[in-house]
């Protein structure tokens, strides 16, 4: 079986040993797009990650594709729809980062309520003063989760470790896990009008994309601070500088924006000649999130420590092993038939 990985990391490359010598292996650290997809037309089997579409485009140029391999929780890089009626089938990694990620929400949270970066910096080369950084504590504050699903649970643990007032929103509520976890659920609009912070953990679907909008922001309480772990276009990126400049949103902090594929290629020179239907809005507005001094941006990296990149290797490994053997494991559905907690991207 021709078997091609894409978006590798050359440090990573022994994971994927053991599907030697049966199969033939190719690794890249190219991502895979409309521009060379016809350079692996003998694939059979790929494995990606989050930035590569896998769209009509790219499909129609790989004839003998029959697995696809997704080294995520999301999918929603991937046509699944027309991967089904052209019998591709489609597998992910359910489990590897849930507590990786909800780390990594601290790590955010916590550089903004101590005002971690500035501080650094006037350490580093300015007065050795603490004047004019003083932040927040977390101990008291109501943190509210949308998404209950494998990480929002981590977070809930996390936040009462912190002394932090948990309510969460979710369209298929666990109140069992509430009661254990001494949190409750409330509805949306009232999750806004209620929560200090608020951390995003639901996949990117046309039923989310800018669920947090001008109207969401407009009902929350002035000076939230907004945290997304989750995917970029979960969040109107315009409307939320608008809340940051305003002030009706003291503070952001976000693995993840919009259109992290353009800026990964230096969106502004590529946008000077073909954004490639991409909004080229949205990739100002991330650019402008990226320069402001309230706001916090990783590049979707919540999920990168060791111990969960083995993890996904791993269960890539046995995600094909297992096609292989005629009982393929992690396949995915299309969105639309799945709640926001099954679905929750890592």
């Amino acid at each position: 079986m021709q078997i091609t990985f894409f978006e590798i990391d050359p440090r990573d490359a022994a994971a994927f040993d053991s599907l030697q010598p049966d199969n033939r292996i190719r690794l890249t650290d190219e991502t895979l797009t409309a521009g060379n997809a016809g350079a692996f037309v003998d694939a059979e089997i790929v494995s990606t990650f989050i930035y590569s579409t896998i769209d009509r485009a790219v499909l129609d140029q790989l004839p003998a594709l029959k697995l696809i391999a997704t080294r995520s929780t999301g999918f929603d890089h991937i046509d699944t729809a027309l991967c089904a009626e052209r019998g591709i089938i489609v597998c992910n990694v359910p489990v590897y980062g849930d507590n990786t990620v909800a780390e990594h929400v601290f790590v955010l949270l916590l550089a903004l309520s101590h005002r971690l970066f500035e501080a650094a910096e006037r350490a580093r080369s300015g007065p050795f003063s603490p004047a004019g950084l003083t932040g927040f504590d977390l101990a008291g504050k109501t943190l509210g989760l949308v998404g209950t699903g494998a990480i929002g649970r981590h977070v809930v643990r996390i936040a009462h470790g912190f002394g932090m007032h948990v309510r969460a929103f979710d369209i298929a509520p666990d109140f069992d896990f509430a009661t254990r976890e001494g949190f409750s659920y409330l509805s949306f609009d009232d999750l806004l009008t209620t929560a200090d912070i608020i951390s995003l953990h639901v996949p990117s679907t046309p039923r989310t994309r800018h669920l947090v909008s001008a109207d969401a922001f407009m009902r929350m309480k002035d000076g939230v601070v907004i945290i997304n772990t989750a995917r970029g276009d979960v969040i109107d990126t315009q409307e939320l500088i608008k809340a940051l400049k305003s002030g009706k949103v003291s503070a952001a902090g976000l693995d993840v924006l919009p259109d992290e594929p353009m800026l990964r290629e230096e969106a502004e020179l590529i946008c000077s000649v073909d954004c490639d239907g991409h909004d080229l809005r949205t990739l100002v507005a991330d650019q402008v999130l990226l320069r402001m001094p309230n706001v916090i941006v990783t590049p979707h990296s919540a999920f990168n420590t060791r111990e969960a990149i083995a993890r996904i290797a791993e269960t890539t490994v046995e995600n094909i092993k297992t096609y292989l053997a005629g009982e393929p494991q992690n396949l995915v559905a299309t969105q639309r038939n799945l709640s926001l907690k099954e679905q929750e991207n890592a």
